[in-house]
Order: structure tokens, then C-alpha cells, then sequence
């Protein structure tokens, strides 16, 4: 494996901050209005590598919500309470090829939420959060997240709110799913979890950490501390590659050849195995939901580091 020089990687990310500034287009998320208040300049990149050396330029350490990415991470906790293969029969494993919130998928597909990924798949994962009070789950859910984060976390509550006053759609699917059985927990309650995880406060610095953890095995690179089994993670990523960009991801793999994954927070992990993570934070969308300007920053990094797994 070719070792990649700290030089490569800085001169790698000013490039990125570049190819970044001169790509325009895209607006923030506006169904969520708290959302769609977050300055769209704010344009932030960071680097971990799984030495745990740490590279950052712009607007790293500025928080935003850490929305659909929290599913790439809770679906780590659960698969190592129950395992792969139950986590597979009990919520699926399968792109829907519907957009991230769509009904039709579910109904198409006799009431599966087909993957952890998807709105759907992605509140069926946390009802299997283990728990008897929604006190004892939102333990284990943060819990979980700052083990990847090495670092506390808290939620942001004014996008809480925002969340909370507009996820009728959410409550919605959570029902279906319910009458389906795919719901294991309390509908309602799972709804709330759910909007409160993705309400999370996250830096791009600390996503890349995160997506570090998978890039190195399971353990962080920064406190060495196991976050994930090792045999679960090529499973996680496998995850990401069919549906981290939502109805996005072939256009993404297309041109990155990295597993990853966005949030309409805008922001965007991509996990390079063996060698690194590197996220960024830029508000404006595409159609899919997903970062413009991080989508063409990070294709930069890959093709200045020759990250793409497909290219030899």
C-alpha cells in the first residue's frame, strides 16, 4: 500500500478549497427552516488519516447538524448488538431507487424499508436501539456517536424544533412501517429519536474522525479505541457505496469510487479504506440532497490522492 505524504494531502485540500469556491449552484435544504437559515458560504474540509494525523482549511470546526449521516453511524451500534445478518433480515440491505423519504419504495417492496440508509430504514435501525425508556435509547444513540467522535456531542435545538414542528412525513412512514412490521419499537417514540439524531451538532473535523474509524478498521485513529467490530464494517460500507447519496450515489461512485455518505445539513463523509476519511461542510444542495460544493471538493481529493478503489 502507497503511503500518502502529509504535503500531498495539504496541497490536496487547498486544491479541493479551490475546485470548491468555483462551483456554484444548489440551494440549502428549505423543508427544514432552520436549514435554511445556515449561511450558504460557510465551506469547510478536513482530512484524517488512520495514523490519526489530523488536516483541516475553512469552516472545519464550525457545527452544523449532523442530520442523514448519524444513520451511517447508529447502523454501527445496532449491527453490533444484533449482527449483520439480522440487521439485514429485519431492515434490508438494498438500494430503493426511490428519493430518501419516498413511500412508494416501501409499498412497492411489500413494507421493507429495503436499506438503514433511507428515512425508513434508517428509523426501523433505531428501533432497534436497546432501551425501555426513550432516556435509556438517546444514552446509547449519542453514546454511540461519541465513541466515533472521541469527543462530546450535543444536539442543536433550534434545528430539533424546526425538525420536530415538520416531520409529519417522518411520523408517516414510521406508521406504515408499524402496520408492515418493520417498526420495533414505539412509532412515535422512534420519530423523536430519530429527528433528535439527526439534530446532532457535528464539525467537518469531526466527521472526518468518524469516517475515519471506518477507514481504519473499526478503531479511532485519535483515542485507539475500538468503535465498531472489524468483520461489520466492509458491511457498512457497503451501505454507503449502494445509498449513502441518497438517489445520488451512482452519479457519486460514478465519479469518486468511494463509499460515502451526505446530510442535508451539508455534510459529506467519504471513507477511503486503509488510508483516510475526509469530510466537508458546505449547505447548498443538489435535487438529491446532497453538498454541491463538497461533492466536487472531495472528487478532487480523490483524484489528487489516487483514492478511487476502482482505478489501479
Amino acid at each position: 500500500m502507497s503511503t500518502i505524504s502529509d504535503q500531498d494531502i495539504i496541497q490536496a485540500i487547498k486544491h479541493a478549497i479551490e475546485v470548491g469556491n468555483n462551483t456554484t449552484g444548489g440551494q440549502n435544504a428549505s423543508y427544514i427552516p432552520a436549514l435554511a437559515q445556515v449561511p450558504s458560504d460557510l465551506f469547510g474540509i478536513a482530512i484524517v488519516t488512520c495514523e490519526g494525523k489530523v488536516f483541516t482549511q475553512g469552516d472545519a470546526d464550525t457545527p452544523f447538524a449532523i442530520e442523514s449521516i448519524s444513520k451511517a453511524f447508529n447502523l454501527a451500534h445496532v449491527m453490533d448488538k444484533i449482527g449483520a445478518k439480522e440487521l439485514r433480515t429485519r431492515v434490508g440491505a438494498d438500494p430503493t431507487g426511490e428519493p430518501f423519504n419516498s413511500v412508494m419504495a416501501i409499498e412497492l417492496h411489500h413494507g421493507s424499508p429495503l436499506n438503514p440508509l433511507v428515512n425508513a430504514g434508517a428509523m426501523a435501525t433505531v428501533s432497534l436501539v436497546e432501551g425501555d425508556t426513550s432516556d435509556q435509547i438517546w444514552t446509547n444513540i449519542i453514546g454511540n456517536m461519541m465513541r466515533f467522535t472521541g469527543e462530546p456531542l450535543t444536539v442543536n435545538q433550534e434545528i430539533y424544533k424546526s425538525e420536530t414542528d415538520t416531520n409529519q412525513h417522518n411520523r408517516g412512514i414510521a406508521w406504515l412501517l408499524k402496520s408492515y412490521g418493520y417498526m420495533y419499537n414505539d412509532p412515535d417514540m422512534v420519530v423523536d429519536l430519530y429527528t433528535r439524531m439527526c439534530s446532532i451538532n457535528i464539525t467537518a473535523k469531526q466527521l472526518a474522525i468518524m469516517g475515519a474509524c471506518y477507514a481504519n478498521g473499526g478503531v479511532n485513529p485519535i483515542d485507539k479505541q475500538r468503535v465498531v467490530n472489524q468483520e461489520n464494517v466492509p458491511c457498512i460500507l457497503a451501505e454507503m457505496t449502494m445509498s449513502g447519496l441518497y438517489d445520488g450515489s451512482g452519479d457519486w461512485l460514478y465519479k469518486a469510487g468511494l463509499p460515502g455518505k451526505s446530510g442535508v445539513g451539508g455534510g459529506l463523509v467519504a471513507v477511503a479504506p486503509g488510508k483516510l476519511a475526509m469530510a466537508v461542510f458546505s449547505p447548498p444542495l443538489d435535487p438529491c440532497g446532497n453538498s454541491v460544493k463538497g461533492q466536487a471538493a472531495l472528487q478532487s481529493i480523490i483524484k489528487d490522492l489516487n483514492l478511487n478503489l476502482y482505478v489501479s
